[in-house]
């Protein structure tokens, strides 16, 4: 108990000691030994480090989760070291209530066909997100928190030492230049010499730890390279995923509208769009099959032979292919990424497609799938 008690008051000694001192050289009274420029400049990167690298995480966390309350869960139970329960993301939750909403308004209708079409996607999609958060988390997200709470906590527990032992040689140098006698002299010299070794030991540790934040920075890189490539890959996802989803919705679109229940007889002229609806971009002008009285149409007969069909005499245009494209029935031409084909329209017929030629081959061709040439 008596230990305890004096070891108590030794250690706030000590500490208040230290204050007095570090105040004093605060305000110019007190000399104080400066670390060399090297060093300096080591102690400099590293907090450097540890300032951007917190950022970088908090601001991760918030691209990978930006719900608040579900960030604040995550962290108890990474603190209670416990696993995190599994979350459904948006786009899973999107998927089921378009899902229950087809079984409502029937799921054989165009409206039905169509939200289960799109609600397996955003399945998809989330399924996909869920994916990425997991492996950013994993190859990103934790090797940076494991240098915030290990490594730096190292680096930060070593500079408080040395800073100590800095102040113990500093208040040796003041007892020193105060010792008038010889034997207190040679008493200070003896101390003085010991805590010098103390501190150019603990110098050289810091040292040591600090000079490893130049590998913390090449790991921290390979971890970087390591996020971009998890959110290329899922960004590609998201992208043929949608483009499935529109070559699908290509295919219905005919028969949904050809299907669908009319309310009101068709106008004559088309309205023209409301203010501040929004407006597709414009498209290049395609040639235009004209309409020869006594010859039926076929587009707006719904029935499309390509044999049947003649291209105009002049004017048709080139266009390259974008994506790879699997015909669907006879009347549409399979396509092939970066091939040429010729393009025209016909009258009547679906603004979304085109009717294009490949040698002796003919058919439907979607409009997004292509690059139009001048």
């Amino acid at each position: 108990m008596d230990f305890n008690v004096k070891k108590l008051a030794s250690d706030a000694g000590v500490f208040f000691s230290r204050a007095m001192q570090f105040t004093e050289e605060k305000l110019g009274q007190a000399e104080k030994t400066e670390l060399d420029a090297h060093f300096e400049n080591l102690l400099a990167r590293a907090d450097c480090t540890k300032n951007w690298t917190e950022k970088i995480l908090r601001q991760t966390e918030v691209l990978l989760q930006p719900n608040p309350s579900a960030r604040v869960e995550e962290f108890l139970y990474e603190k209670l070291d416990r696993k995190v329960p599994s979350r459904v993301t948006n786009g899973e939750l999107l998927a089921q209530y378009m899902t229950e909403a087809a079984n409502d308004f029937g799921p054989g209708t165009p409206y039905g066909k169509t939200l289960i079409k799109v609600g397996e996607t955003q399945r998809r999609l989330g399924a996909a997100e869920r994916d990425f958060i997991h492996s950013a988390s994993l190859n990103f997200l934790t090797p940076l928190r494991n240098f915030l709470e290990g490594d730096w906590r190292t680096i930060s527990k070593e500079r408080r030492i040395l800073q100590n032992r800095r102040l113990d040689l500093d208040a040796c140098k003041a007892r020193l230049k105060k010792a008038k006698a010889a034997e207190a002299k040679a008493a200070a010299e003896h101390e003085l010499r010991l805590t010098q070794t103390e501190f150019d030991r603990q110098a050289e540790v810091t040292r040591l730890l600090l000079e490893g934040i130049s590998s913390t920075h090449v790991n921290h890189l390979r971890c970087l390279h390591e996020f971009v490539e998890s959110q290329t890959n899922y960004y590609a996802q998201c992208y043929q995923y949608m483009l499935e989803l529109q070559k699908q919705l290509g295919r219905f679109s005919g028969t949904f509208v050809g299907n669908a229940e009319s309310t009101s007889p068709p106008t004559a002229a088309t309205s023209p769009p409301a203010v501040g609806a929004a407006t597709l971009p414009a498209v290049p002008t395609i040639p235009v099959v004209p309409t020869i009285v006594g010859v039926p149409n076929t587009v707006a007969e719904g029935v499309l032979n390509p044999n049947e069909v003649k291209p105009p005499a002049s004017g048709t245009r080139k266009a390259r292919v974008l994506y790879d494209y699997e015909a669907a029935d006879s009347t549409e031409l399979a396509l092939l990424a970066d091939e040429m084909i010729t393009v025209y329209s016909l009258p009547g017929m679906d603004p979304d497609w085109l009717i294009g030629e490949r040698g002796n081959q003919k058919g439907k061709v979607p409009v997004t799938y292509l690059e139009l040439l001048s």
